[in-house]
């Protein structure tokens, strides 16, 4: 699937997904009135950059697995400070 090995692409991968996954949530809020004080499908759109680190550790991109954790610590301080907003 990915044939380079740095962390600037795994920055990148690792932001796109949660945020997409933020959308999504976004959007299920709206439409589900009992989604509307559940922080945990937050918690679950930065969770799901742990799948992708296992996978790119497991195929041997380290380089890239490491930009996906640190992608990871920047999505897990921008839900803290927007919980701290709220």
């Amino acid at each position: 699937m990915i044939k380079k090995d740095n962390v600037w692409l795994g920055m990148v991968i690792g932001l796109i997904l949660p945020g997409i996954a933020f959308l999504i949530v976004e959007i299920l809020k709206k439409q589900f009135i009992f989604l509307q004080r559940i922080d945990l499908l937050y918690i679950g759109c930065v969770a799901l950059n742990l799948f992708i680190v296992r996978y790119l550790i497991s195929n041997g991109k380290e380089n890239t697995s490491r930009g996906v954790i640190g992608a990871t610590f920047i999505c897990a301080f921008i839900f803290f400070f927007y919980k701290i907003r709220q």
